[in-house]
């Protein structure tokens, strides 16, 4: 697994003893190879301990910053005393990252509060929180004011900011390819591609005759189509799927692979609704849940926003995310829905995966040219749900997450499909109708909204809603 690179700030003052920054040094090298993690800091000859006291030491742990700023996922602030509220802010303006910055400081112990132990944290790092609010830099906090490194609840702390530093730097300079037009029934998928760009996501189309048209010169020799055709059948049993069906999914996923090649792209979107099934003969479901599974999310319905979602997510996560439609209610239970789509969630989700039909596609464009379809029920688990989207009229980025479980209650019913209990399920239709967010929604098998809401909220600027929040104490 490749280490995440955090650049280090040690706070100090010189009339606080010198022996509490060389134990956080060695405290950090512990924690660093407990986490897999690559630090930058200053050595303690670059700078006095190598921590951070003066203008003099902003500028040369800058400097070392900026020499690594394409590694650098994120800045830990720690404080093992009161620290240079000033010295901390300077190198982070100086070194130019933007990269979302943990601060941490150290608690005093009751019994080693005299001269040469005392350390005065809890007071600083109010100072360094504040300096950084004067300069315009977002930071998080942990959950304890003060905290030592060892303790459990730091470490948690730690593994959510990771999780914030893989959102933030994984949104950066994201590409989606935009496959078809959207279908002119669903402009609940409209979006605005200049908002996006603004926001450092660029989206690369293409006209669906091409790559169904591409597809067509293809046969079931050539090579690149065995080989697409033997992953397709290692991947999900095939049911009743006919042959000559497999070798036009096959072909369609050759034509689909070699377009996000050939444009460096991370995540599609494609128009599934009805063209591919009235000029191709199949559903192109099974190539998208393929590309979800290997974290390269697909949405169907060129629904751009959509797999945007999913992306971010699965960066929280490391685990693939879906699509689904905030589909039906589930009986008389308030606070249960159900999740469902034609048939293109990762097989993660789906432990009696088959490739089968969409059956209510099919009354329109005939079931035998739907095949392609997955079938599957996902179990019980952990849910993350939530939606990114562009506010066209006031030109910002928008977004909800909430958090809720994934149950094993009773479900007859086709296609991919899930019964989710959602707290205050009432209250966040409310808030999705209200608000005019789509009917689509980003599932993922995790608990991680509240990444989510730091990475987009507090770091990328964008409006996040988050269905979980409560006061806490």
């Amino acid at each position: 697994m490749k280490k995440t690179t955090l650049g280090v700030i040690v706070g100090n003052r010189d009339f606080f003893p010198d022996i509490l920054v060389t134990e956080a040094r060695k405290d950090l090298e512990i924690l660093a190879e407990k986490m897999n993690l690559n630090l930058i800091i200053p050595n303690e000859n670059e700078t006095k301990l190598g921590g951070v006291e003066t203008y003099q030491d902003a500028k040369k742990c800058a400097a070392l910053f900026k020499s690594h700023a394409d590694e650098i996922d994120g800045i830990l602030v720690c404080l093992p005393n009161f620290g240079d509220e000033k010295g901390v802010a300077d190198v982070i303006r100086l070194s130019g990252l933007k990269v979302p910055i943990l601060i941490q400081g150290y608690p005093d112990e009751i019994n080693k509060m005299h001269v040469a132990r005392r350390r005065d944290a809890f007071c600083g790092k109010i100072s360094v929180c504040n300096n950084l609010r004067q300069y315009g830099i977002p930071y998080t906090i942990t959950h304890k004011h003060v905290v030592h490194p060892t303790d459990e609840s730091f470490h948690k702390d730690l593994v959510q900011f990771l999780g914030v530093c893989k959102v933030v730097k994984g949104l950066k300079n994201l590409r989606i390819g935009a496959v078809g037009a959207r279908p002119s029934a669903f402009k609940t998928v409209r979006y605005s591609e200049k908002i996006l760009e603004h926001n450092g996501i660029s989206i690369t189309t293409i006209d669906l005759s091409e790559i169904l048209g591409n597809a067509n010169k293809l046969t079931a020799k050539d090579q690149k189509v065995i080989e697409k055709l033997e992953s397709i059948k290692a991947y999900s049993p095939t049911g009743k799927t006919p042959e000559d069906k497999l070798i036009q999914m096959a072909k369609l996923g050759v034509v689909l692979s070699d377009f996000i090649e050939e444009n460096a792209l991370d995540a599609t979107a494609i128009q599934c609704w009805t063209s591919v099934q009235s000029n191709f003969g199949c559903n192109v479901c099974t190539n998208m849940s393929m590309m979800s599974d290997q974290l390269m999310p697909s949405a169907c319905e060129v629904d751009v926003t959509g797999t945007l979602t999913m992306y971010a997510m699965q960066l929280a996560s490391g685990t693939p995310s879906a699509l689904v439609d905030w589909n039906n209610n589930y009986a008389e239970d308030e606070n249960k829905c159900v999740l469902f789509h034609c048939g293109n969630w990762a097989k993660s989700f789906l432990p009696d995966i088959r490739i089968s039909t969409a059956p209510i596609l099919g009354t329109t464009v005939g079931v035998e040219n739907t095949y392609g379809a997955l079938e599957g029920r996902t179990p019980a688990g952990p849910l993350t749900y939530g939606r990114v989207s562009t506010s066209d009229l006031d030109g910002k980025m928008r977004a909800y997450f909430g958090e809720g479980m994934l149950t094993n209650d009773e479900l007859n019913t086709f296609g991919n499909r899930a019964v989710a209990e959602v707290p205050k399920l009432q209250s966040l239709m409310r808030y999705i109708c209200n608000n005019g967010f789509e009917h689509h929604a980003v599932m993922n098998a995790s608990h991680t909204a509240s990444i989510l809401k730091e990475a987009l909220g507090k770091y990328l600027n964008w409006d996040v809603y988050y269905h979980d929040e409560k006061i806490e104490d």
